[in-house]
């Protein structure tokens, strides 16, 4: 690709209009996680310092193009004003060209949120120009929102000159570092409910990895296809044929898929539920599998030792509730001290991976964690994300 990065940019005296991911949690009107706040500002703020303004768009929940004030981004003023470490103007897009026009060097405009008009999701051009009239240099730093032919991450691209931000490139470099040039031997670990959900994920993974390990009732479903019975156990009996066209698929590129030989069931969906460990082949008829057992542990262990690329989307078991989180928590903390020793690069995203990782208490000690959702989970099913492929294409020059 031939994105630019805007730090390599000269921005003194430059508006940048930067699309930002500020769609933060909140409780009774405040801020209640303003980690992807605090994050987007730590790589705005340099570009501040050296004499650049800046024009912050960004989209708040889904409001399906229509004003709704409660998902208004002055709520998240104040929290992006003591991140940036300077006052933030606010304006809406009909005021927002007055606003931006007045900005000095070093100064911020937050706009209104963008999903309030009718055309971005659209990818509305026009929608699109009003966009970039705001300033001279685009800037998306919203990897998480990549995936998105929006007005204000695709269209805006094709009209001035576009660059990628901080965390975007920070999230292609260690995308691309652990998919598309992985270090061999490269492992993945998947787990997850459904089969179904990730058959573009497995597809893709087995022909670029050497190693995939397969979790959760995922798990179940390639045990069933082998003869194993489920008991009650989450599996997709409609899924046998995808299974073997997978593995089919993972032994054309020389991959090898790992099941765990034993699982940890239950009789009750519930934390702390009386368990037993069995064999993989030998759930019980009255039990579900809700976790890998310590022998799929060790194993699955060996398989990271001797990694130099890991690559991590979903947990291995029921993690949410103890005792089911042990096989997850143990191979996050294997993988984590593997990293720290310097023995290989991990990257893992999606939702319940980085909340597993967080309740491991490994999250900072992984290469990169992605926070970026579908953007991830699409680049792991090797899709073309119409952000990146915008800046990708994108005018180099003003």
């Amino acid at each position: 690709m031939s994105i630019r990065a805007i730090t390599d940019l000269d921005v003194a005296g430059n508006r940048l209009v930067v699309r930002a991911d500020l769609n933060v949690p909140m409780a009774e009107g405040r801020v209640s996680d303003a980690t992807r706040i605090t994050r987007f500002a730590e790589g705005m703020k340099p570009l501040l310092a050296r004499g650049a303004a800046l024009v912050i768009l960004s989209h708040f929940g889904r409001p399906k193009g229509a004003t709704d004030p409660a998902l208004s981004l002055r709520y998240i003023r104040d929290d992006l004003s003591r991140a940036l470490g300077c006052p933030v103007k606010f304006a809406s897009l009909d005021e927002a060209g007055e606003a931006a026009a007045a900005l000095q060097p070093r100064q911020v405009l937050l706009v209104e949120n963008v999903r309030f008009e009718p055309g971005e999701e659209r990818n509305d051009p026009a929608l699109a120009a009003r966009l970039a009239a705001l300033g001279d240099i685009y800037v998306n730093d919203a990897f998480s929102c990549a995936h998105r032919a929006h007005a204000s991450t695709a269209a805006i691209a094709e009209l001035m000159q576009a660059t990628a931000g901080p965390l975007m490139m920070a999230e292609l470099a260690a995308l691309t570092r652990a998919l598309e040039v992985p270090q061999p031997p490269s492992v993945a670990i998947v787990g997850g409910a459904k089969v179904s959900s990730k058959i573009a994920v497995l597809k893709h993974l087995v022909t670029k990895v050497d190693h995939v390990i397969v979790g959760g009732g995922m798990a179940n479903t390639f045990l069933f296809a082998d003869g194993a019975p489920m008991g009650r156990s989450l599996h997709e009996a409609d899924e046998v044929e995808t299974v073997k066209a997978i593995r089919a698929l993972a032994a054309k590129h020389g991959c090898t898929i790992h099941l765990p030989p034993d699982v940890v069931v239950a009789r009750e969906f519930k934390a702390r539920a009386a368990s037993e460990t069995v064999a993989a082949n030998a759930c019980p008829a009255d039990a579900m599998i809700l976790d890998a057992g310590p022998a799929a542990v060790a194993a699955f262990r060996d398989v990271l030792a001797g990694a130099r690329t890991i690559l991590w989307n979903g947990p291995l078991g029921a993690f949410e509730m103890e005792p089911f989180d042990a096989a997850t928590v143990a191979l996050a903390r294997t993988a984590a001290d593997l990293t720290r020793a310097g023995l290989c690069v991990s990257v893992a995203g999606g939702g319940d991976t980085v909340a597993a990782l967080n309740a491991a208490g490994v999250t900072a000690q992984f290469t990169y964690v992605s926070t970026a959702g579908g953007a991830f989970l699409e680049w792991l099913e090797g899709r073309v994300l119409p952000g990146i492929a915008a800046l990708d294409a994108a005018p180099t020059a003003a």
